[in-house]
């Protein structure tokens, strides 16, 4: 599979960060972690606590979940396909999804989004089953992967709405109110799993989503290709998925919907509360894939063959980009272990290290951290760690002139490229670093400053 091409060659960025840190802690304090913020990814950091106690936390065992997810989602995907539409419509949504560019990104990403995209597919294929041959079991199936689902990013069950079309589709050409019955109950017990995470991660979204800003039309019309990681390739995407809808009847509709209702949710609650975040949408590729298949399987094979890898050409300059680096965009870089590297060849015994900012979502600190195990300069400003506080962020000294006092030599981590290190702090910490120590070298890398300090 595609995703699996240089796996780790991508530094860690950011948000795969916080889950190394969350991840990485022992249980209680991962839950006490999860009662302040970040509670919706919850499920998933107790998943990556039990693969990192096995597997060990490198960049290669941190990311192998979502590998995995991502191809067992391609390979359901085909089998939901061959249910729904014939199997080579199965076998055409199911290569188109694994050659594209958001499949890697999210396929190569220690966060939830892949586990998310797999439990969608699951879900709607136990939903097919159970419509097609109602059972209390798959009804138990159907809602074990609902509440999954939840629980691995409460957004995706948006996606009930498109199941919601299903169902009422299934009484329709039926006239048997039992299927309704029975997902309406699995529904609700899923949802005796899920309201109470969502009312924890309500009352947390302003800290964690502060970030999001309200989207216009601009940001509804370019879905398409945020979320498929790449324009042209999501725009042909889903001009096919469109034509798809449209041209396979009711189900074809349903499938479409199943796209489209998420969608459309996410741009209106957008405008109520921050939460437009395009790729909280992934889990909706696969169908989209799957519409699009629909029309390219009347052709010959040969030719929706290479329409397929037409879309993974397309798609190329995204693939290499994202293998160089997650942030966004790819032209802005943030190589944490180039600027570890320098601190690790040059550092002293008894050295410090400040980091700016230290309240964002740079995680300065916990790149550091991961990259340099042993013999790590001293966070000499440090009054209160991550896991202490039960959060993502540290507390720092209130009066840095006399944290400083104990160093002589003093590293500086600063984000973004700086001629003059001091001049990327606030003045808080940049006034007392200047009146005791002055700068003796410094280096700047992708995104990063690194500086020596030594004392006045």
């Amino acid at each position: 599979m595609v995703t699996g091409i240089q796996l780790d060659r991508a530094p860690l960025w950011r948000d795969e960060l916080a889950t190394w840190s969350a991840a990485s802690r022992p249980v209680d304090d991962l839950l006490r972690l999860v009662g302040n913020i970040d509670a919706v990814n919850g499920a998933y950091y107790l998943v990556m606590h039990a693969w990192i106690a096995v597997f060990g936390d490198s960049v290669l065992a941190l990311r192998l979940p979502s590998t995995l997810a991502m191809a067992g989602a391609a390979a359901l995907t085909t089998l939901l396909g061959a249910r729904l539409f014939g199997p080579r419509v199965g076998l055409l949504g199911g290569l188109l999804l694994a050659v594209l560019p958001s499949t890697s990104r999210y396929g190569q990403e220690a966060r939830p989004y892949a586990l998310v995209t797999l439990l969608a597919v699951l879900a709607t294929l136990l939903l097919v089953r159970a419509l097609h041959r109602p059972a209390p079991l798959r009804w138990l199936g159907y809602a074990a992967a609902v509440a999954g689902l939840g629980l691995a990013n409460l957004f995706a069950v948006s996606l009930l709405a498109g199941h919601a079309i299903a169902v009422l589709l299934c009484w329709r050409e039926r006239r048997d109110r039992t299927p309704v019955r029975w997902w309406l109950g699995a529904v609700g017990a899923a949802e005796l799993v899920l309201v109470p995470l969502a009312v924890l991660g309500r009352s947390q979204q302003g800290r964690q989503l502060d970030w999001v800003g309200r989207p216009g039309a601009g940001d509804l019309l370019g879905l398409p290709g945020s979320v498929v990681q790449a324009g042209i390739v999501g725009g042909l995407l889903f001009g096919l998925a469109a034509v798809g809808a449209v041209s396979r009847g009711r189900w074809g509709a349903a499938v479409g919907l199943t796209v489209a209702l998420p969608a459309l949710l996410l741009f209106v609650a957008g405008q109520l509360t921050p939460l437009f975040v395009p790729r909280y949408l992934v889990f909706v590729v696969p169908f989209g894939c799957l519409l699009a298949a629909c029309v390219l399987a009347p052709l010959r094979l040969g030719a929706a063959l290479a329409i397929v890898l037409a879309a993974g050409v397309l798609g190329a300059p995204e693939q290499a980009a994202l293998r160089r680096t997650h942030e966004s965009p790819r032209t802005a870089p943030i190589d944490y272990p180039a600027a570890v590297d320098i601190i690790a060849a040059h550092r002293q015994p008894g050295d410090g290290i400040v980091y700016a900012p230290r309240d964002g979502w740079a995680f300065l600190d916990l790149a550091t951290a991961y990259h340099l195990r042993v013999n790590r300069p001293r966070d000499v400003l440090l009054a209160e760690d991550q896991v202490r506080r039960a959060d993502l962020w540290a507390t720092e000294c209130p009066r840095p002139d006399q944290c400083l006092a104990s160093v002589d030599r003093l590293w500086l981590l600063i984000r973004g490229e700086h001629a003059d290190p001091l001049a990327g702090m606030p003045a808080s910490r940049a006034d007392p670093l200047r009146a005791g120590f002055r700068t003796d070298r410094h280096w700047t890398v992708p995104g990063l400053t690194v500086a020596l300090l030594t004392r006045r």
